[in-house]
């Protein structure tokens, strides 16, 4: 299952949660319990990570 940010319109609280991808519904706040919740979009990490590295057009990396 992946991890998941979501933010919590009530409580204004982000929070994780490992959801299933078929789920038809956000998962209720941990910290309010309400269901007004959102998925948060994500950023994901990719070749040169946090280094700050980016690929030339020769293929390698500068």
């Amino acid at each position: 299952m992946p991890l998941y940010e979501y933010h919590c319109k009530k409580c204004n609280d982000d929070f994780e949660e490992l959801v299933s991808v078929s789920a038809q519904h956000n998962p209720a706040c941990p910290s309010c319990k309400s269901e007004e919740t959102e998925k948060k979009m994500s950023m994901f990490g990719g070749i040169g990570g946090a280094s700050g590295g980016s690929c030339s057009p020769r293929g390698g990396f500068t």
